[in-house]
């Protein structure tokens, strides 16, 4: 069992600790090694940062979230793992030069006690070194010593190090956080003092109809001039592509709930129910326990599904149950009142038999004749084979995804950028469709004309309108009140939206900008304010009632809240001084230019 143990363990702590060791780049197919000595992909506070040392953590982080998520990840979610790698190898550059710069250190005692008395939690939670159900840290202090955990311990000591020496800084930085009994009660009033509003809402967009705006080209003009910046183009790709559809048929629809019929019979020929949602279900949380759904409330499913699970007898298999997923097996564990428990097979409705066969044959068309082609025509030549149209998607901004029509469409955003203009990509799959896409052309990021602009322009100039006109409405609101209507009132005769919040505290309140809530707490019961000009409109704000924090209450509590609330300001300025790290570092971040350099010098190798 111990050997077994450490087998798994020398899979996690590989994962955790040895990713610099790899050397293969089966995320981008890129050997790094063409580019000799020259192999960085950037620099943090002027060191620099090998790419095979990147790409190898890449790729560990990569499989990782790859083995937690039910769907094959997109380019965009593996762009986010890379971005995230090169995240926590800043920090962990600038956080080293922390340590030298206070000098901190760990030492082995140290190390060597963190490891005997405080374990991982993967190693604290394995089975192997618990007895009756809880942590032996005798059975885990017996391993550290044997024989065959010195690698794992060593990979594990260099994990305490470095937590040693984070928590050393840490706590340096935060060994003057302190909170005086002012400080804490105003902390606790603001959690507990309450009020209670009348809001009434004067809205542009809805107050001020697009009629009853007008501007000159002067204005518009002018603005433009005013505001460039906010009309500078990020770096945009045109790109485009064709759809082959997955059309469903009746057929598809049999064929599935064929399949779940025969499923069905399997079970209640006496095959365990937990083999076969294991085996066959097409929901992959539950399939993997055995397809138990767990307790929910009735509601939260499909309908049809619910519709069956609250109406037949526990502990029996239902027929297959349409709904918007599939064709469900269904069997109820409990029930009570509006809450169930059950497991169940899901049997989608997929392309299937002939439909399938076509359908294949379309996506080798695509494959054979377009796709990964450097000829731009080959994506004409192909879409006219199959009789599809070649549409143009929306401009692509670096960062975001494709959309071609109502579709969006994963990982395009992301090669187009890495691709030359002419290229066509891979086929890309979705679950309605498969995609071919082309590059047009890259566009580097610009200040752009005022003629290539000018409809945002105009809308921009039309809002600035809309909210002068909504504002001469918020005026005329409150001349009403003022002489005597109410808020409903001068509300319902202008057609403001107008209503009543709380009670509610500073920290929780139903309102989500700042400048509201701090106007909210500064009135006095009864009072008014004027006409508050946020980013979300135009609003005015009366209290209605204040229900004061009780200070008898704090004084019981002031020591419990006083640790809370230190314990918080630590939290705050940790958060703080790693951010504050993270904007002082100098980077050089050329992981695009590298990777297209280590492409072209593969390619030059490759034989002809």
């Amino acid at each position: 069992m111990i050997q077994l143990f450490r087998s798994k363990l020398a899979k996690q702590i590989t994962v955790v600790f040895f990713a610099f060791l790899m050397v293969a780049f089966l995320l981008t197919g890129v050997d790094y090694s063409a580019l000799g000595s020259s192999s960085a992909i950037g620099s943090i506070n002027g060191e620099t940062v090998d790419a095979r040392t990147y790409e190898s953590i890449v790729q560990q982080q990569t499989e990782a979230a790859q083995r937690q998520s039910p769907a094959t990840l997109s380019l965009e979610d593996v762009q986010a793992v890379r971005d995230r790698v090169w995240e926590q190898m800043i920090q962990q550059r600038v956080l080293e030069a922390e340590y030298e710069r206070y000098g901190i250190e760990a030492t082995d005692d140290e190390v060597v006690e963190l490891l005997r008395t405080s374990p991982p939690q993967q190693l604290a939670t394995a089975p192997e070194f618990q007895t009756d159900g809880q942590f032996d840290l005798a059975k885990y202090q017996r391993w550290l010593t044997s024989p065959g955990s010195a690698p794992y311990v060593e990979a594990l000591g260099a994990e305490m190090r470095e937590q040693i020496l984070r928590t050393k800084l840490l706590t340096l930085v935060t060994s003057d956080v302190y909170l005086s009994d002012a400080a804490l009660w105003q902390q606790y009033r603001d959690r507990n003092e309450k009020v209670r509003i009348r809001l009434t809402a004067i809205l542009p967009r809805t107050v001020v109809p697009d009629s009853a705006v007008r501007f000159t080209p002067a204005e518009v003009e002018a603005y433009f001039n005013e505001h460039r910046d906010e009309f500078k183009r990020n770096r945009t790709a045109y790109v485009s592509g064709i759809a082959v559809p997955r059309r469903i048929t009746a057929a598809d629809s049999t064929a599935a709930l064929e399949r779940a019929r025969a499923l069905r019979a399997e079970i209640v020929s006496g095959a365990p129910f937990a083999e076969i949602a294991a085996r066959e279900s097409s929901d992959p949380v539950s399939a993997e326990r055995g397809g138990d759904l767990g307790e929910w409330t009735r509601g939260q499913f499909d309908p049809a599904f619910d519709s069956v699970a609250f109406r037949i007898p526990l502990n029996t298999l239902s027929d297959p149950v349409l709904s918007s997923f599939g064709y469900h097996l269904i069997e109820v564990t409990s029930r009570r009142g509006d809450t169930a428990a059950a497991r169940h097979i899901l049997i989608p409705i997929e392309v299937s038999g002939e439909n399938r066969d076509r359908l294949e044959a379309r996506i080798d068309t695509l494959d054979r004749y377009a796709a990964g082609e450097t000829d731009p025509a080959a994506l004409d030549t192909v879409a006219r084979m199959l009789g599809l149209p070649v549409s143009p998607a929306l401009p692509i901004q670096e960062g975001s995804r494709a959309q071609l029509g109502r579709q969006v469409v994963p990982d395009v955003g992301v090669w187009a950028f890495q691709a030359r203009e002419g290229e066509v990509g891979e086929v890309i799959e979705t679950p309605d469709a498969f995609y071919l896409f082309r590059l047009d052309s890259l566009v580097d990021a610009s200040e752009p004309t005022l003629a290539a602009v000018r409809p945002a322009v105009e809308d921009a100039v039309r809002d600035v309108k809309r909210r002068e006109l909504a504002r001469n409405v918020a005026t005329e609101f409150l001349k009403r009140v003022n002489e005597g209507s109410t808020d409903e009132q001068a509300a319902r005769a202008l057609g403001l939206a107008s209503q009543d919040f709380g009670p509610f505290s500073r920290v929780q309140p139903p309102l989500d900008n700042p400048e509201l809530v701090g106007a909210a707490f500064g009135l006095q019961p009864g009072a008014r304010s004027g006409i508050i000009d946020v980013e979300q409109g135009l609003y005015v704000i009366r209290s209605i009632e204040r229900i004061p924090a009780d200070s008898s209450a704090f004084a019981t509590a002031v020591d419990e809240f006083r640790a809370a609330a230190v314990r918080e300001a630590r939290q705050a300025r940790v958060r703080n001084y790693l951010a504050a790290l993270r904007e002082g570092a100098e980077i050089e971040d050329n992981r695009l230019r590298a990777m297209q350099r280590a492409q072209e010098q593969q390619a030059l190798q490759q034989p002809l």
